[in-house]
C-alpha cells in the first residue's frame, strides 16, 4: 500500500505529531469526503506501508520526526508546494525565504531525489502576467538548483467552489499561448540546473520543451526509493488525465490552515477553524471524535497489504 498524505490537507505542517503518533500504533482511523459517518479503519505498519507520500507547504514541524520515522520502518518522499506567491494568496504561509531555507534543510536530510518541488497552480492576471512567473521561477530554481531533481507544476483548475475568491483577486487560468509561452521558457532555466519539469493533471502535450506529465504518486521513483518492484496499476479514483498509481489518502478537507485563496480541499475559513479546535493529536481521527452514528469497517486487506513482489530485484 502506498499512504498519501495528503491531498486533503498538510498533515506536516498541521498533524506531524498525530500523523506519527497513528505510525506508531500501526493504524489510522479515516472519514468517507462523500458520507461522514462511514469510517475507514487504515492498517498502516513498516509491513504494509511500501512507501508514504508527503504533500507539503511547510514540513517544518515533521523534519524532527524523520528519524523516528525512519526507524519504524518506513520509506517516503515528499511533494514540496513552493511558490512566489505573496499573504494575498497564501495567507497564513511563512517568508518564502524562509521555505527555501526548509526545503533545503529536508533535501539534505532526505536526499533531493525525495524532495520534489512543486510550482502549482500558475495562474495570470494584472499583477501575475507570464513574465512574473518566469522571473519568479527562475529565483526559485537559483536557490534550489542542487536540492531537487524535479519540479512538477500545473495551471490554475478553476474549481466552482474558488469562482469568487479567484474574480475578486482578478486572476485567471493562462490561455494556451501563455501556457505554451510559460513551459518553453520554464525549460529554458530548469535544464541547466539539472531540474526535469512535469505537468501534473494537464492536457497539454508540452513533449517539444522536453516536459512530460507527471506522476505524483509515482511508481518508479518508489521501486527506486524501495528497492523492490511493485505489483501496483493507475488510480482509478483520480481524473483520467492523473498519471498517478494507486495510494489509500488519509487527511480530510476542510483541515488545511494556509488559507491559499485557490484552495479545492477547504469549504470556508470556519469549517477549518472548526474542525482544527476538535483536533485531538491521540485520536485515531485527524479531527473529532467517533461517535453512536458512525459505522467504523476495517478497509478491505487486498487494498491495505503490501505491494511489493521481493522475489525480483532492482538491481
Amino acid at each position: 500500500m502506498i499512504l498519501s498524505a495528503s491531498r486533503r490537507t498538510d498533515i506536516p505542517a498541521f498533524y506531524a505529531d498525530w500523523f506519527l503518533n497513528r505510525l506508531r500504533e500501526g493504524s489510522v482511523l479515516v472519514r468517507n469526503p462523500m458520507n461522514y459517518h462511514q469510517v475507514s479503519e487504515v492498517k498502516a505498519t513498516p509491513e504494509n506501508v511500501d512507501c508514504i507520500v508527503f504533500w507539503t507547504k511547510n514540513p517544518s514541524l515533521l523534519l524532527e520526526k524523520l528519524p523516528e520515522i525512519d526507524d519504524l520502518g518506513y520509506r517516503y518522499y515528499f511533494q514540496f508546494t513552493l511558490n512566489p506567491y505573496g499573504k494575498s494568496i497564501e495567507e497564513n504561509l511563512p517568508d518564502k525565504s524562509i521555505l527555501v531555507e526548509t526545503f533545503k534543510r529536508l533535501s539534505d536530510q532526505c536526499g533531493p531525489e525525495k524532495v520534489i518541488w512543486r510550482y502549482d497552480p500558475i495562474f495570470v492576471g494584472d499583477e501575475y502576467p507570464v513574465d512574473y512567473h518566469v522571473e519568479q521561477f527562475a529565483r526559485l530554481a537559483n536557490q534550489l538548483e542542487g536540492y531537487t531533481e524535479k519540479c512538477i507544476f500545473s495551471f490554475l483548475d478553476p474549481y466552482a467552489k474558488i469562482q469568487k475568491a479567484i474574480k475578486q483577486l482578478g486572476i485567471e487560468p493562462p490561455d494556451l499561448t501563455a501556457m505554451r509561452t510559460i513551459a518553453q521558457l520554464f525549460a529554458e532555466i530548469a535544464s541547466p540546473k539539472n531540474i526535469k519539469l512535469e505537468t501534473c493533471a494537464e492536457e497539454i502535450d508540452l513533449e517539444k520543451y522536453g516536459i512530460s506529465h507527471a506522476r505524483c504518486i509515482d511508481g518508479d521513483l518508489i521501486e527506486k526509493i524501495i528497492g523492490c518492484p511493485l505489483n501496483v496499476g493507475k488510480d482509478s479514483s483520480q481524473r483520467s488525465i492523473c498519471g498517478c498509481v494507486s495510494s489509500i489518502d488519509i487527511g480530510s478537507f476542510n483541515t488545511c490552515a494556509h488559507g491559499c485563496k485557490y484552495c479545492y480541499a477547504n469549504y470556508g475559513r470556519q469549517a477549518v477553524l472548526k474542525n482544527q479546535a476538535s483536533h485531538n493529536p491521540n485520536s485515531p481521527l485527524i479531527f473529532g471524535e467517533l461517535d453512536e452514528r458512525d459505522v467504523v469497517k476495517p478497509r478491505k486487506e487486498r487494498d491495505t497489504r503490501s505491494l511489493k513482489q521481493p522475489q525480483q530485484s532492482l538491481f
